[in-house]
């Protein structure tokens, strides 16, 4: 068996869901959808079917989005109204995952941190450039990371508190996610290919276990432009993923991750619900699904847990 979730910001109501189901039953799955439930009103429902033939990570990322136009498509002709809404397809058994392994910068805050603390040293836009280009695969990950770094050699450490204070957002659904993901027994685990001065702190607001990321050389108060070795990048990020599953006893298939950039993909793949959470191109093609138009509470829904039952203090 199989769910598809949908998830809207707005205007997921009866009438609309009830198209949006005949549309699903006899244009997808040839008339084998099982139930249709309500996760809470208006925002989420489950759609439970039998698939006429083995699903892949890729059949559902494709189901999800042939439903996604689908469903737009309805919103627009027979209700004349946009419809904001992201569909994740995915086995039913197990779906409630018991592992979390996040990337930070614009996945769990609303910012590239080293592209802020460039701003403050007047250079901003060459290092959104090269970050820009790392994080749609173009450019080796390590080499673009000491490229950046080496900008700033020579910048005040006192930056660093400034930026965090002013510049870094949490992204709406990142504490319910994963306050709610440890509340009900889930190992929560951020890794960033940013920076511990971030990432600590970060982590610890949102309600993590624990955050890895790299060490920014400090002498005299001043950063050195250079990252300490071993640097946190892809395959650290895969690496993390399958540590964090262990530590909480269980398979990759209970594990839950989710990235934006191209450093992320190999521990999306590798879990057994990866998402692209506003991505580049390169991942959202990859990922076995993806968020689009919800905060991260999509989730949640995601794995069918309503609002009522969400930790957000």
């Amino acid at each position: 068996m199989f769910t598809a979730t949908l998830i809207a910001e707005r205007n997921l109501d009866d009438a609309l869901l009830s198209d949006i189901v005949h549309e699903f039953d006899t244009e997808c799955t040839a008339g084998r959808l099982k139930t249709v439930d309500w996760i809470d009103q208006d925002r989420a429902a489950d759609l439970t079917f039998d698939p006429a033939k083995d699903f892949s990570d890729k059949d559902c990322a494709e189901l999800a989005a042939a439903m996604q136009q689908r469903a737009w498509a309805i919103a627009k002709g027979g209700f004349g109204r946009e419809l904001a809404m992201d569909i994740i397809v995915q086995p039913t058994a197990g779906r409630e995952k018991r592992a979390l392994v996040a990337d930070m910068d614009s996945t769990m805050i609303t910012v590239e941190c080293i592209d802020e603390l460039a701003d403050y040293a007047g250079i901003k836009p060459e290092i959104a450039a090269i970050t820009e280009a790392a994080m749609r695969g173009e450019l080796d990950f390590e080499a673009a990371l000491d490229a950046r770094v080496r900008l700033l050699k020579g910048m005040d450490a006192s930056v660093i508190d400034r930026c965090l204070a002013e510049r870094v957002g949490i992204m709406p659904g990142a504490r319910a996610l994963v306050r709610t993901m440890r509340a009900r027994g889930a190992r929560c685990v951020l890794v960033s290919g940013g920076f511990t001065r971030f990432a600590e702190p970060v982590a610890a607001e949102i309600g993590f276990d624990r955050a890895i990321a790299n060490v920014l050389e400090i002498e005299g108060r001043r950063l050195t432009g250079a990252v300490r070795r071993p640097i946190v990048g892809a395959e650290a990020k895969e690496r993390a993923l399958r540590e964090t599953v262990a530590e909480a006893g269980v398979g990759l298939e209970s594990a839950l991750a989710v990235g934006d950039g191209a450093n992320d993909l190999p521990m999306i793949r590798a879990a057994g619900l990866g998402v692209a959470y506003r991505a580049k191109p390169i991942v959202a093609a990859a990922a076995g699904a993806r968020i689009e138009h919800s905060d991260l509470s999509a989730l949640l829904y995601a794995q069918g847990v309503p609002r009522r039952e969400w930790v957000t203090s």
